[in-house]
């Protein structure tokens, strides 16, 4: 084979044109490592290693594009990569010369990912330590950094966490509000301990301002369909439904 033409294209790659009308855009470094050049001849071997050089170069290069957009896992880098169709031999040279520059760095990225997560999330530790793991990172490494953060920084969250729940939760028992709340600490990622000394550190008024509210909302909506006895007994499945005991739905509905 020959090489009948070279030419810069806008993108800064090289198209070449060879003689058995096969065109190829490679990179300055093919360009250099090969010297190149119009009317060089090689063989179908020689030619095969090109390619495999400048497919290196080219996964290389989508690689820094996709890190240019914010910081990358090697796990995410390599699925970004096996995606678009590369050898794995072009990945595994990809990633090693990723990681020799500094491209991927698994202290910087966990350390990173953390600080973020504390500082723009709601998420417990728990849920910051699972979603590290399934981006591929060593748990003794995440559960180092994670170690940084004081346990008051954390129940600090957990009050503020909290108190919103408080105040956006008017019509709920004092029951069914504290179950609200240790679910959703609980899926955000936050340790039962933690959960429990949060609840420790935070009052939460007594029932009656909510239940006589709800037993108001009940009764103008039950009071249209039942009376007398039937009513009454509506009323008080729904409101004990809601989290209010017997004892307290009897004082209300009976004045007492």
């Amino acid at each position: 084979m020959e090489i009948l033409n070279i030419k810069k294209k806008k993108n800064g790659e090289y198209q070449i044109t060879l003689s058995n009308q096969t065109i190829l855009s490679v990179y300055a470094e093919t360009i250099i490592k090969y010297n190149l050049l119009a009317n060089k001849k090689f063989d179908e071997k020689y030619w095969q290693e090109i390619i495999n050089f400048n497919n290196e170069y080219k996964a290389y290069y989508e690689a820094i594009k996709y890190l240019n957009v914010k910081l990358r896992t090697k796990k995410e880098i390599v699925a970004k990569l096996e995606k678009n169709g590369y050898l794995k031999s072009t990945i595994a040279n990809v990633i090693a010369k990723l990681e020799q520059q500094n491209y991927i760095n698994d202290e910087l990225y966990i350390k990173s990912f953390i600080a973020d997560q504390i500082n723009l999330t709601l998420n417990g530790p728990q849920k910051i330590k699972r979603t590290l793991q399934n981006l591929g990172f060593n748990m003794n490494l995440i559960a180092q950094y994670l170690e940084e953060y004081s346990n008051d920084l954390w129940q600090e969250k957990i009050r503020k966490i909290i108190n919103k729940k408080i105040k956006a939760n008017h019509n709920l028992s004092k029951i069914s509000l504290i179950n609200k709340i240790k679910i959703n600490l609980l899926n955000l990622g936050y340790s039962q301990d933690l959960i429990n000394k949060g609840l420790q550190d935070i009052e939460i008024l007594d029932d009656y301002n909510a239940l006589e509210k709800e037993y108001q909302k009940e009764l103008r909506k039950l009071s249209r369909k039942y009376k007398d006895k039937e009513l009454e007994t509506k009323l008080k499945y729904n409101l004990y439904k809601k989290g209010f005991s017997l004892e307290k739905i009897e004082r209300v509905m009976y004045n007492e």
